[in-house]
């Protein structure tokens, strides 16, 4: 079977919602510059030659409606490349290119774009419109509400659902789903905030050594500005500073804003291509892609998908945890980040060498895709050959692909 290599890949900066940098963008916008940026890197694929641009975002309603992805083809000015939008939640654009990896594996094609994009700022009317119809649609939804305040203001001990002969609470805030994985695994509040501190320190000596800057694509704004930094990281952060923060989503809780990550809005893209269509315009792979994986979990323990994702993953390549050089898990909440590395017993030597997205952000449909280029790019800072991304992914699932570094 052919092999999928990854040939460039592009992230914008990472933006506070509704106050940071990109707050106003549209999400189309931003991911066209995020594609053109990718595609400008590999100057001798012809556009007639690709496949399909799969665009992954995590909630695609109001601004973030209307198949972006053919939006976005168009708007490349492309109007023979196919595009479509998919939803996986926070593995969205791990989702299109684990599509690619397997079009390029079953013969179908050559070139692909994935692509993701969240503009969570643009949620505003796009999150109510949807609310208001998920609502009509689906009384589960405002019965999930009810059931969030609920536990929120009355907090007991999680028991599975199932065992009490009832469905998990698929809609349950992810907030709520983290506090679930506090009581599951134990973790302390210390160890969470932690961890949280640990992400921001390395992230802020990551940003010092210029690596987040070889990381991103700068973005030019509609007023002609560029925005060439995330906005999320903060300098200087100290236990001391995050344990003084208050719980935010259970009465006695443990997951703060300081030990979770942001909203945010954020753009990024991968070019996937044939090792043989590679080699034969002459271009020198970033990186393989050797497996992927997604797997299922209580919705209402949504944050230890990667527990199950990883070792199916390696499994899939034939591989073991001791053959990884770096992990990548996305730091949607310290408590499952961390607590998934425990339960697999991978050291932090290993995780998330330069922060992670309690430090820079988690625009949702963006992260597979800026996980991708933030792998490859700590591969190449430290000149090592196998990684793995995952993430835990809202619904109760979890996702994960192995690389290897070729360039």
């Amino acid at each position: 079977m052919p092999e999928a290599v990854i040939v460039s890949t592009a992230r914008s900066p990472i933006g506070r919602a509704f106050k940071g940098t990109l707050a106003g963008m549209r999400a189309d916008d931003l991911t066209v510059q995020m594609v053109r940026a990718a595609l400008d890197k590999v100057p001798e694929l012809d556009a007639a030659d690709i496949n399909d641009l799969m665009l992954g975002c995590g909630m695609p309603g109001g601004e973030q409606g209307w198949n972006m992805g053919r939006n976005v083809a168009v708007m490349l000015g492309y109007d023979h490349l196919p595009g479509t939008t998919i939803t996986r939640y926070c593995s969205s654009s791990l989702q299109t290119t684990r599509m690619a990896f397997h079009a390029i594996k079953a013969g179908e094609g050559d070139v692909y774009i994935s692509a993701g994009v969240e503009v969570v700022s643009g949620f505003s009317k796009g999150t109510s419109d949807s609310i208001e119809g998920q609502d009509l649609l689906n009384p589960r939804f405002a019965d999930s509400l009810a059931r969030t305040a609920r536990r929120a203001a009355h907090p007991e001990p999680w028991i599975d659902p199932r065992a009490r002969g009832e469905l998990p609470d698929v809609y349950l805030s992810m907030g709520q789903t983290a506090e679930n994985v506090q009581q599951v695994l134990g973790m302390s509040r210390r160890e969470q905030d932690e961890f949280a501190v640990r992400s921001q320190n390395l992230t802020e000596k990551a940003i010092a050594d210029g690596f987040w800057a070889s990381d991103i694509t700068p973005v030019v704004r509609p007023d002609g500005t560029v925005v060439a930094t995330d906005d999320s990281p903060r300098p200087g952060v100290t236990l001391e500073a995050v344990s003084r923060l208050e719980p935010v989503f259970r009465a006695g809780g443990t997951v703060t804003a300081g030990n979770a990550c942001p909203l945010n809005d954020g753009a990024a893209a991968v070019v996937v291509m044939s090792a043989t269509k590679a080699k034969d315009l002459g271009i020198t792979p970033l990186a393989r892609i050797v497996a992927t994986s997604v797997t299922g979990v209580s919705p209402e323990i949504m944050g230890l998908g990667p527990v199950t994702a990883i070792p199916a993953a390696l499994d899939a390549a034939g591989m073991s945890l001791a053959d990884i050089d770096l992990f990548e898990i996305n730091e949607a909440f310290a408590v499952q980040c961390l607590g998934s590395a425990h339960k697999l017993g991978i050291d932090l030597d290993r995780l998330n060498v330069n922060g992670g997205a309690i430090a820079i952000g988690h625009p949702f449909g963006m992260t597979g895709a800026r996980i991708t280029s933030s792998l490859i790019n700590a591969l190449v800072q430290r000149d090592k050959q196998f990684g793995v991304e995952s993430m835990c992914v809202g619904g109760g699932m979890g996702m994960a692909m192995v690389i290897e570094r070729l360039a």
